[in-house]
């Protein structure tokens, strides 16, 4: 033996170069080629597209191919493709004598497997390619099975023009998916890589007609289609325009393919969904353009599947208008859509009951200034209409005593990405709008609460941890969505606690903004259907510069900005006004459904004030109410208190000037100085305190106090149009209402003022000291910095 192989060693070294050839002469990946990115609707419809960077609409490799179009590209390419080892000898012997004798190449002999080989290479079609495109074919059929090889030409075949692989090719064409096709478009797409020049709109239609027909033809003879699938077939037309690829979801594709690059992905989106979002957006479009509003976006996420259902990042604006941005994933102030988050946190915390009073007056804290949306006050109001009425004082007020940096990390906790600078670079300007996330976060963090009150009721009373996590654009049976996130209840690691809001607070904060005030225009009431039960807030960002609207209901999470995308404000464009009614433009076209369930779990039934909304004393009219398990700790009310009046109930005295046998004792709802100075004002039913009778009043009684501005404050001096120096509002709040009040600063007397004390003043740089006095003789003093 080994003199044998010694003989023969030059022919066994050849033989053995050959053979590590023949194993490695075929590339690892046989298309290194670009592909578009594709996105699919959750059923499978086609929603939007990219040319691949080669500008060839080369949709991702097919993973299987259909029926009929199978079979009618074997008879007509390769009828014996089952049967061949990559080449077919009678063929090339038959094509050889067929070319010898007309002269020149009038049939190739190559095969399926061949002419897979021949795309891949792109080489000029020489007899020594030819020999190289046959080895090669060979080593393919031991690489890969008879489907893969016909998968990958359906997938990289050309179809005439830019147009590359059966899955472009059935959309360019007919409009449909490739598996959808009948016997007739199947043999249309089977003859055109043979001969793609064939295909242009309105031309050569007989040609390509009279090939497929004898496509169709020898199915019948195969007895593959029947006689008369076979006349219904060609009596069908061959295509004569083209279907354009559907931009349906561009923003939405530009995401994927940064995210996942060039994939054909099945995403969550509902088809009929995203045709309406596009179609509500357009409209209102054209009205906000009128008044310089250019952007719009919008997104609708399911809360069942914690899915999107629709997704619209930009209006068809213009470039010159930033089209292409994608304003769901761009940092935009929230304005007072963060809100119902404190809301949630304080009555998580025990530190709110739903409906209990809040400060709402005038408000300097540290320098820092707010004032509501209309500039009025009043005083004292439940805590769930400082919500629904998104007033700006009660949620700084409320944020300062819950403390920034909690809030801050609770926000951490919802993921908005994009408030990321720590709490003291934001201060109490954070509830306000001095922040920013993106609708995709905003929407997100609604979502997650809307899912975990789903999930409590459900589930025996247990939340999920990763609740946050979940939410994604791709569709739950996808290869990527099974990757990402668990999509089952079986998968979660349920919890007794928590992971954001308890149910019972966020189920409260859903009531609260239910009632949300609708718009005051009779123009845009229509969009509003009062009938319908959604939990929704607004917002407006300081200069107009972002309007933002968010709904929820048990079914859908529905999320709208407007704005222009350069940050130029409207003065017209208000959260109720520009993005509202798009809201509602939407929810009003969805069906209703039943409202959450009350998490009863996760709340205790007390008795609260009626008219304060804290825990019950013996003082105050009582009502049964169900509050989050943790408000018992909550405060007593403060407001009700025991006063002793005259025998005609007209003056306050005490034990020092009235006999014992002549007081009056009975309780009265009172609210401090300032704050009842305000409430009487928007409460006609509000009773102030009787005044003390001139002979029983305390020493300590405060009857009058600065309400504007604050001790120490700091007032800078500003001048007109006119060039003289503007004035600076005083304000002060007196237990008497007919009164008369003096105004001094440092000694030098400003003026009077009777039954509303305000005054304007025109400071003078430094620090001043000024004065009201009454005239009882009462008095109170504050310092402030003119400068």
């Amino acid at each position: 033996m080994k003199k044998h192989l010694y003989k023969h060693k030059i022919k066994l070294s050849i033989l053995t170069v050959l053979l590590v050839w023949y194993a490695l002469c075929l590339p690892d990946k046989l298309f290194d080629v670009p592909y578009s990115t594709v996105i699919e609707s959750k059923d499978g419809r086609l929603l939007d597209a990219h040319i691949a960077r080669d500008e060839q609409w080369r949709f991702p490799a097919v993973d299987s191919v259909p029926y009929r179009y199978k079979q009618s590209l074997l008879q007509y390419e390769d009828a014996h493709f089952y049967d061949h080892p990559g080449f077919n000898p009678v063929s090339i012997a038959k094509a050889m004598v067929d070319n010898i004798s007309a002269g020149k190449v009038v049939r190739g002999g190559s095969t399926i497997t061949q002419q897979v080989i021949r795309l891949s290479r792109k080489q000029e079609r020489k007899y020594y390619e030819k020999f190289i495109e046959l080895i090669w074919a060979t080593r393919l059929e031991l690489r890969l099975s008879k489907e893969e090889i016909i998968e990958l030409y359906a997938s990289h075949a050309p179809y005439g023009g830019n147009v590359i692989g059966l899955d472009m090719a059935a959309w360019r064409y007919f409009g449909r998916k490739p598996h959808e096709l009948s016997w007739a478009e199947s043999a249309t797409l089977a003859v055109l890589p043979n001969a793609p020049g064939l295909v242009y709109p309105g031309k050569r239609e007989s040609l390509l007609k009279e090939k497929r027909d004898q496509v169709l033809l020898k199915l019948k003879e195969e007895n593959i289609i029947s006689e008369t699938d076979y006349e219904l077939a060609i009596s069908e037309n061959v295509p004569i325009h083209d279907f354009r690829v559907p931009q349906l979801a561009p923003h939405l594709l530009q995401r994927a393919n940064k995210e996942y690059g060039t994939q054909k992905l099945r995403t969550s989106i509902d088809y009929e969904m995203q045709e309406t979002v596009n179609r509500i957006v357009r409209n209102h479009h054209n009205i906000l353009k009128q008044n310089g509003v250019n952007n719009l976006a919008m997104l609708v996420l399911d809360v069942q599947t914690q899915t999107v259902a629709a997704y619209v990042g930009n209006a068809p604006t213009t470039r010159e208008h930033s089209k292409d941005v994608d304003i769901i994933t761009a940092p935009r102030s929230t304005g007072s859509v963060l809100k119902p988050f404190l809301y949630a946190a304080m009555l998580d915390d025990g530190e709110l009951l739903p409906h209990s009073l809040v400060k709402d007056t005038p408000t300097i804290i540290d320098g820092f200034s707010t004032e509501n949306y209309d500039k009025r006050y009043t005083g004292a109001i439940p805590a769930s209409q400082a919500l629904s009425r998104s007033l700006n004082v009660p949620a700084v007020l409320m944020l300062r005593e819950h403390t920034v940096p909690r809030f801050y990390n609770k926000l951490q906790q919802l993921k908005l990405s994009h408030l990321n600078r720590g709490a003291g670079t934001y201060g109490l300007s954070l509830i306000i709008g001095g922040g920013e996330s993106s609708l995709w976060d905003m929407s997100r963090a609604y979502l997650g609460m809307a899912k975990t009150l789903e999930l409590y009721t459900e589930n025996s009373s247990q939340y999920d941890p990763e609740i946050m996590n979940r939410l994604s654009y791709l569709d739950s049976d996808s290869a990527f969505a099974k990757a990402e996130q668990k999509s089952t209840s079986e998968q979660i690691n349920w919890s007794l606690e928590p992971s954001i809001y308890g149910a019972g607070s966020i189920y409260h904060t859903f009531e609260a903004m239910k009632k949300v005030n609708r718009p005051q225009g009779e123009e845009i009431w229509h969009f509003f259907n009062p009938d319908r039960e959604i939990a929704w807030k607004t917002g407006t960002s300081f200069g107009n510069r972002d309007a933002w609207a968010i709904g929820v209901t048990p079914k859908y999470v529905i999320g709208v900005w407007t704005g222009n995308a350069d940050g130029e404000g409207r003065a017209q464009m208000t959260g109720i006004d520009s993005a509202a009614p798009v809201l509602f433009d939407l929810f009003n076209r969805l069906p209703t459904q039943q409202w959450f369930a009350p998490p009863y779990d996760d709340m205790i039934e007390v008795q609260t004030c009626e008219q304060s909304g804290y825990l019950a004393t013996p003082l105050c009219e009582s009502i049964n109410q169900y509050i989050p398990a943790v408000g018992e700790k909550f405060d007593s009310c403060p407001y009700h208190k025991t006063v002793h009046l005259d025998a005609t109930r007209t003056y306050q005295v005490n034990a020092d000037c009235e006999p014992a046998s002549q007081i009056v004792t009975q309780p009265w709802f009172s609210l401090p100085p300032v704050m009842s100075y305000y409430y009487a004002r928007s409460n006609p039913s509000y009773r102030t305190l009787p005044d003390y009778r001139e002979d029983c009043i305390p020493a300590s009684e405060d009857v009058m106090r600065f309400i504007m501005p604050k001790h120490n404050t700091t007032i800078t001096l500003t001048k007109n149009v006119d060039g003289e120096l503007n004035s600076a509002i005083f304000e002060i709040a007196h237990k008497k209402n007919d009164v008369e009040v003096f105004w001094y600063m440092d000694n030098e007397f400003l003026g009077a003022t009777k039954n509303f004390h305000e005054i304007a003043i025109e400071g003078k740089k430094g620090k001043r000291l000024i004065t009201a006095v009454d005239e009882d003789g009462n008095d109170t003093k504050i310092y402030v910095v003119f400068e």
